[in-house]
C-alpha cells in the first residue's frame, strides 16, 4: 500500500489534555500525516463528523470519558456509521492498566501509552491506517462485484422478457404482419389493469404476461388462419384448441410471469355468461387477469384488418364492447375500459404503439421498466 495514500488519511485525536494533544499532532505531522483535527471533548468530535471531516482513524484519550462514561463514545460510533469500520485508538495513562482501562479497551482497536513514544505511535497509527484503507478497497471491489452482478441479472431478465416477446410475436405474425398485436393487448391490459386498482407490480406483470395470451397458435395450420371468411364448425374446433395448447406450452413454469401467462392463454376466450371455451366458465370463476386480456384482445381485433374481416371504426368497436357488459365480458373490466376510452387514454397509448418503428423494439411491453 502506498505510503502517500496512508499519510493523507483523516485522522480525529480527542484529547481534553492541549499539550498532550499538541504533541500528538507535531508528531504525526513531523512523520507526514497531513489531515489531522484535534478536539477536546467527543461532543465536538461528533460536531466535526457533522459538518464533513470523516475520519479515517479516531485516537481517544481515555481519560476525556471520565466525566461522560460510555455514552459519549456510543453516540460517536453511531454518527460515524454503524454499517463502517473506522478503528479507534486509545490513549492511557501509563502501562499498568486497571479495571477501568481495561473494561475501556475492549471497544478500541488498539492502545497507545503516555508519554508517547514515537516509534510505537506511527507503528500503530500505520498499522490501523492500513487496515481502514484495505477495508475501504474490499468495499470498493465488492460494491463492483454487486454491480456486475446486478448488471448481469439485468441482462438475463431483458433477455428473458425479449424471448417471451419473439414467441408471443411468432404466434401472431400470421394474423398481423407488424406484430403489433401482441403490444396492443398488453397496453390495453395494463391500463384496464390499472383502472381497477391493481397494484403497479400486478399491472407491470399483466402487460408482460398478456402478450403471450395466443401463444397456442404456433400449433394451427397456418392455411387454415389466412382463410377468407368464416371457418367452418370443424375447423373452429381446431382454431378453440389454440387456448388449451397455449397453457400447456407455458404450464410447469416457477416464474410468475408464465405462470400468469398460462392463466390467460387458456381463460381469455372464456364468457362472462358461460358460452365461452374451453371450459365454459363464467362469472368470478373466470380469473381476472382473462376477462382483462379478453376486452384488449377482442376490441383490438375488431379495430385492425384480418384476412377473414375488414377493420371496424373505433366507435364501432368501443360501442360492442359495451353491448357485451354482462354478456361477453365482466361488467368491471367493461366499465375500465369506456372510462379509458371517454378520457382518452386509450387512444393516446395505442397511437404511441402505431408510431413506434415496426421492428421489434427493446420497449416492447414495457419490458425495460
Amino acid at each position: 500500500m502506498h505510503f502517500n495514500e496512508i499519510v493523507r488519511s483523516r485522522i480525529l485525536v480527542i484529547d481534553s489534555q492541549q499539550g498532550d494533544a499538541a504533541a500528538l499532532r507535531e508528531l504525526l505531522t513531523r512523520a507526514g500525516y497531513t489531515n489531522i483535527r484535534t478536539v477536546p471533548s467527543i461532543g465536538l468530535a461528533i460536531d466535526a463528523v457533522r459538518n464533513g471531516f470523516h475520519p479515517d482513524l479516531v485516537i481517544l484519550d481515555l481519560q476525556t470519558l471520565d466525566s461522560g462514561g460510555l455514552e459519549p463514545l456510543r453516540d460517536l460510533q453511531q454518527t460515524l456509521s454503524q454499517n463502517e469500520y473506522v478503528p479507534l485508538l486509545a490513549i492511557v495513562a501509563g502501562a499498568d492498566l486497571g479495571l477501568k482501562e481495561r473494561t475501556l479497551l475492549l471497544l478500541a482497536k488498539d492502545y497507545i501509552t503516555k508519554p508517547f513514544d514515537r516509534t510505537e505511535v506511527l507503528f500503530r497509527v500505520k498499522n490501523l491506517l492500513e487496515t481502514r484503507l484495505l477495508y475501504l478497497q474490499v468495499q470498493q471491489h465488492n460494491q463492483l462485484l454487486e454491480e456486475r452482478v446486478r448488471q448481469r441479472t439485468r441482462d438475463l431478465e431483458a433477455a428473458r422478457l425479449e424471448i417471451l416477446e419473439r414467441l408471443a410475436l411468432a404466434a401472431e405474425f400470421r394474423d398481423d404482419a407488424t406484430g403489433k398485436h401482441t403490444r396492443r393487448v398488453a397496453r390495453i391490459s395494463a391500463l384496464v389493469g390499472r383502472e381497477l386498482g391493481l397494484s403497479s407490480g400486478s399491472v407491470k406483470l399483466l402487460e408482460r404476461a398478456a402478450p403471450l395470451h395466443d401463444i397456442g397458435k404456433i400449433a394451427e395450420n397456418d392455411r387454415r388462419q389466412r382463410k377468407h371468411g368464416p371457418l367452418s364448425p370443424e375447423e373452429f374446433e381446431v382454431v378453440k384448441a389454440h387456448t388449451v395448447i397455449g397453457a400447456r406450452i407455458l404450464s410447469g413454469s416457477r416464474f410468475d410471469i408464465l405462470r400468469l401467462a398460462e392463466q390467460i392463454a387458456l381463460s381469455h376466450h372464456e364468457r362472462w355468461d358461460g358460452n365461452g371455451y374451453p371450459q365454459g366458465l363464467s362469472r368470478d370463476r373466470i380469473p381476472m387477469p382473462g376477462r382483462v386480456v379478453a376486452v384488449a384482445d377482442v376490441f383490438d381485433a375488431l379495430t385492425h384488418a384480418r384476412p377473414y374481416k375488414p377493420a371496424w371504426s373505433w366507435d364501432e368497436a368501443v360501442a360492442e364492447i359495451e353491448s357485451q357488459r354482462g354478456r361477453q365480458f365482466d361488467p368491471r373490466v367493461v366499465d375500465a375500459f369506456l372510462n379509458l376510452a371517454a378520457r382518452g387514454e386509450l387512444r393516446t397509448a395505442l397511437a404511441d404503439i402505431e408510431d413506434a418503428d415496426p421492428q421489434l423494439p427493446a420497449q416492447s411491453f414495457g419490458l425495460t421498466g
